[in-house]
């Protein structure tokens, strides 16, 4: 226990440049203090106190706001900066020297039974607000970008983006350029549906275009009947002429 406790206090000191001495990490980290009381509360879980696990959890997330079932099962050397908000299954395995961020989700999709949340393999960085979803394992070394929903299995040594997410980078090479300075590849599943949804309005506005001409050469006939009016002089004239009358009668 207290050689668990050592190597995560060691990977708070070597993840976070902030951590300035053992005794500030011991007193101040709410991600040690979460990861402390699960290791406690998953011992219990393990020996059936299945109730005293679960009130130990809520105690926890209520002390450090990190939520973490006591059935998840964490390696060593598992670190979470900042935390607030970070939810982790109960079937969720994460493995050695794994890094998460504040609001990191580990869940379900609802509609599984039995093994339902994911499956981190070891030196996998979550950033923050990402939300790991179903049954799915991260590969080892991968890298899951902030804000990312992942619903899909990632390989080895990927990095993978998006609010759905696709890899970026694998095993060191980019194969998806997303510098803002640069057009987006079509492999990008959103701006695949943007570029099908273009091409489509631009057929029809060429259709449109082509027959053109002819609406505009095609002769308009106008079946209206026009009404005569009057002249307006006329009634001009005799209105002036009423006028001298008067006036100078």
């Amino acid at each position: 226990m207290f050689e668990t406790l050592k190597g995560d206090i060691r990977a708070a000191k070597e993840r976070d440049p902030a951590a300035r001495s053992t005794l500030e990490i011991l007193l101040c980290y709410s991600g040690l203090h979460a990861i402390t009381a699960h290791r406690m509360n998953h011992w219990l879980w393990q020996r059936g106190e299945r109730l005293m696990a679960r009130f130990g959890s809520q105690v926890a997330k209520w002390l450090t706001g990190i939520e973490i079932h006591p059935g998840a099962t964490i390696g060593d050397g598992f670190f979470i900066d900042h935390g607030a908000g970070t939810v982790i299954g109960e079937t969720a395995e994460i493995g050695d020297n794994c890094t998460l961020f504040h609001g990191v989700t580990l869940g379900g999709t609802g509609k599984e039974s039995g093994k339902r949340h994911p499956t981190l393999e070891d030196d996998v960085t979550v950033g923050a607000h990402a939300q790991i979803l179903g049954s799915i394992t991260i590969g080892k070394g991968s890298v899951v970008g902030a804000a990312a929903v992942v619903v899909d299995a990632v390989p080895e040594y990927c990095t993978v983006v998006g609010s759905k997410a696709f890899v970026v980078r694998q095993k060191g090479q980019r194969v998806y350029d997303f510098r803002h300075d640069r057009r987006m590849r079509a492999e990008d599943p959103n701006m695949e549906c943007v570029r099908s949804r273009l091409d489509r309005l631009e057929d029809q506005m060429r259709g449109l275009d082509a027959h053109q001409p002819a609406l505009l050469d095609a002769p308009v006939a106008l079946d209206v009947e026009v009404e005569e009016q009057p002249a307006r002089a006329t009634d001009d004239e005799a209105l002036v002429e009423r006028w001298i009358v008067r006036k100078y009668r």
